[in-house]
């Protein structure tokens, strides 16, 4: 039997990040200011929060509404160990993740027992609970004052004390978090995680455990999110818990599924478009937020698969002329 050929018009995961990772690293070549730089960097921790959340939401099915509970975790953990303690900041980013990763099982382990509308109220107590936490434990963050004086990073003697240097450092962590997403899905744990999305009463009679595969999808997704509050942390040096609230995590919501669920690519296409839109619409000043409303309201109505969902539509169908041109050509 004859192996087909490869199809060319479809590029390996590994093939596009890598194109899609040169490009990222030519951008500062190619951008006028600094301050297109600092919105890419917001860009590249916002991709961060909504890759794990989309493998929450998209992948497995689950809802969750206190995802920025754990993006302030990480962050006010490592911003008070390195304020208050005097610890490193590669260890303390260290120590935010081995406690992320505690807190998302404890609190993983009872509520992936629940689902739908149930698991959502969960979550979103969690996130109300944690931001209450940010308010009130005044010794440790500030309290509504905020959380200052949050030391900038060095790596190998050298401070990433410029935006530039640390764009690269939030992307270079981007592109390793993107390559074990892409992995992820693709291996029989993103397989398993599609099977429960479809139908979890039928995974579950395929010898799948259902609940272990949702309490693990779900601490990853809270690792990527300690890890992106602590790259925000040592990025602005000053915490406030006001960027933690209920209110962003409705914006990440927004962004997956303006990105696309089931998409990792969506992911990145929904935190990059919708972190920088609201920059480009600045000017319109009272009217900025009513823009930004309709768009993201056009989008879903008109493109209810998000915008990678719809790329990849397009490309399904330029595959098939493709595929029929070549069926055509041969029988000629």
């Amino acid at each position: 039997m004859s192996v087909p050929a490869p199809d060319p018009t479809r590029l390996p995961h590994r093939a596009a990040l890598a194109v899609f990772l040169f490009l990222i690293a030519l951008l500062p070549l190619a951008v006028p200011s600094r301050y297109y730089l600092n919105v890419m960097i917001f860009a590249g921790i916002h991709v961060l929060l909504t890759v794990g959340l989309n493998l929450v939401m998209g992948y497995a099915g689950q809802v969750s509404l206190g995802h920025a509970g754990f993006y302030g975790l990480g962050a006010y953990a490592s911003g008070v160990l390195t304020v208050k303690y005097g610890v490193n900041p590669w260890v303390a980013m260290a120590a935010a993740l081995g406690l992320s990763l505690l807190v998302g099982l404890a609190i993983g382990i009872p509520s992936l027992h629940l689902q739908g509308y149930y698991l959502g109220m969960a979550t979103l107590g969690f996130g109300i609970i944690l931001h209450i936490l940010f308010v009130e434990l005044l010794p440790f963050t500030g309290g509504p004052s905020g959380l200052v004086g949050i030391p900038e990073i060095s790596l190998l003697g050298v401070k990433l004390n410029t935006d530039t240097r640390y764009y690269y450092l939030v992307w270079v962590v981007v592109g390793a978090v993107l390559l074990f997403a892409f992995h992820l899905v693709d291996s029989r744990v993103g397989r398993a995680l599609r099977a429960i999305q479809g139908d979890e009463t039928a995974a579950a009679l395929m010898g799948i455990n259902t609940w272990l595969a949702k309490v693990r999808i779900f601490v990853t997704a809270a690792a990527f999110a300690s890890v992106a509050g602590s790259l925000y942390a040592h990025y602005v040096t000053f915490l406030s818990p006001d960027s933690f609230g209920f209110g962003f995590s409705i914006d990440l919501i927004v962004m997956v599924i303006v990105g696309g669920t089931r998409s990792i690519w969506g992911s990145v296409l929904g935190a990059v478009l919708l972190t920088i839109l609201p920059e480009y619409l600045r000017g319109l000043k009272d009217y900025d937020i009513l823009v930004y409303g309709a768009v993201v309201i056009l989008v879903v109505m008109f493109v209810p698969s998000g915008i990678a969902g719809a790329i990849e539509q397009r490309l399904q169908r330029w595959r098939l002329k493709l595929a029929t041109r070549a069926r055509v050509a041969a029988d000629a």
